[in-house]
């Protein structure tokens, strides 16, 4: 069974651009494009990572991730970070908080890819 990915940004074309790559690479792709939907569907999907944004709509991918964290259903989901903030503040931030990763865009598609195989466990997987 395909591992499932939550993608929560604003931005279409990223959103597009992260679904298209991911699908391509046998995963199943749900989406959320601001904070509210970003949990709904967490708590409905229940997915094996969420890609989330910092710069959201409603809420911060901060704020979400902390409410993520506070929710037994969704405590224990990996988090990796994705961003156009290249703030390190913010990154130590979101490390400290437990998220699996911080990435910030523009990124290589291989090394974003590196990243959700390391943090599901699939290292060896092609």
């Amino acid at each position: 069974m395909p591992k499932k990915i939550l993608i929560a940004d604003d931005d279409q074309d990223t959103v597009s651009f992260l679904a298209s790559m991911l699908r391509a690479n046998k995963y199943e792709v749900v989406v959320a494009f601001d904070g509210m939907q970003t949990i709904t569907v967490a708590h409905k999907e229940k997915p094996d990572l969420i890609l989330l944004d910092i710069m959201m709509p409603v809420r911060s991918g901060i704020n979400i991730f902390e409410n993520l964290k506070m929710s037994a259903l969704t405590a224990i989901i990996p988090v990796i970070f994705i961003t156009g903030v290249a703030n390190s503040e913010i990154k130590q931030k979101a490390l400290k908080m437990g998220a699996a990763d911080y990435i910030v865009k523009p990124f290589k598609t291989e090394y974003l890819l590196s990243k959700v195989k390391k943090v599901l466990g699939e290292q060896n997987r092609v």
